[in-house]
């Protein structure tokens, strides 16, 4: 059944918290920087969340693994971590295993499921054999004839790394002579590069909390960015991007993605939280996923943190509420 988030969410949350003091958290870790093209931003979200915790005093301690090693971190004796790693080496699956292996109690979801949401796609094969809508695709490399590409998906169509996060390598190819540089740029940072269709329309996003049939959607966030372009710049620089929240959508559409989303995260086996983004084709008004994250950004343009805020909680309680919920998922 599908459980749109709510005051019922803000209560539950309230709940939870009223039973947890900070000194029960114990020492607690914060994992951010990491060796990621995401690093920058993977500072920004850490350093947020380290804030957030000691506001509410818990013991909460920066750990970088790009600068410290996993025998420090064993050494360290943290009860748990806060997972603020965006990317590669923290959100695909690899920290996850370590901690595991470690026995420490970590935010978010487990390896598999982190593994399968950075890969879009092995993403895209699991959302396709639960005939959940994400836009066709096909995979490229040096030896790819370009124009059967276009004769598959159309122009414009989307070039991007298939494991890699904030729109990085990502190009819009709206002539078949861009093709060549679109997948040149994306080799740079992954050798598994994914052109897809270009689905025109509204670009919004739905972050997702809990797990299993307990996870709830949050409320939906339209972006509306500079010329319809939502870069790397635009998701965290640039003061022009605008947040909708509310959506100034139908209800029902509003409904229809949280449904999807939910969905979506569901079928990868996302655990803790994370942020399905989608986008509306114009035309024909229908959703489409484009992509999980798993550790979704906790910066001040961040949108999980907006939706949040929607719901009922703030910030810092939705820091301590996603620490409360670490734990060893194997």
């Amino acid at each position: 059944m599908h459980k749109s988030a709510s005051s019922s969410w803000a209560d539950q949350v309230q709940r939870d918290l009223e039973k947890v003091a900070a000194k029960d958290l114990g020492r607690v870790g914060v994992l951010l920087g990491g060796r990621s093209g995401e690093r920058d931003i993977s500072l920004m979200s850490g350093q947020g969340v380290l804030e957030a915790l000691k506001s509410r005093g818990v013991d909460a301690h920066a750990f970088d693994p790009a600068e410290q090693s996993l025998a420090d971190l064993v050494q360290e004796k943290f009860d748990r971590v806060f997972i603020a790693l965006h990317g590669r080496y923290g959100e695909d699956g690899t920290m996850q295993g370590a901690l595991e292996q470690i026995g420490i109690p970590y935010t978010g979801s487990g390896v598999l499921a982190s593994a399968l949401a950075i890969d879009k796609q092995a993403t895209k094969r699991v959302w396709t054999s639960y005939h959940l809508p994400s836009p066709r695709f096909v995979m490229l490399d040096a030896k790819t004839d370009w124009q059967t590409v276009i004769d598959e998906l159309g122009l414009p169509l989307i070039v991007k790394p298939a494991r890699e996060g904030s729109s990085l390598g990502l190009s819009k190819v709206n002539r078949a002579e861009e093709l060549p540089a679109a997948y040149a740029l994306a080799a740079k940072l992954d050798r598994a590069v994914m052109a897809e269709q270009c689905i025109v329309g509204e670009e919004l996003t739905c972050p997702i909390v809990g797990a299993g049939d307990n996870a709830q959607a949050l409320p939906v966030i339209r972006i509306v960015a500079p010329s319809a372009n939502y870069d790397y710049h635009n998701k965290y620089f640039s003061d022009d991007t605008r947040y909708l929240c509310p959506t100034g959508l139908s209800l029902d559409l509003e409904r229809e993605v949280q449904d999807l989303a939910l969905k979506a995260y569901q079928a990868l086996g996302c655990q803790g939280w994370g942020r399905a983004d989608v986008m509306i084709d114009g035309q024909t008004q229908k959703p489409y996923l484009l992509e999980m994250n798993t550790a979704p950004g906790m910066t001040s343009h961040s949108l999980v943190p907006m939706a949040a805020k929607a719901a009922g909680v703030d910030y810092p309680t939705l820091v301590m509420w996603l620490l409360s919920q670490a734990s060893l998922k194997l």
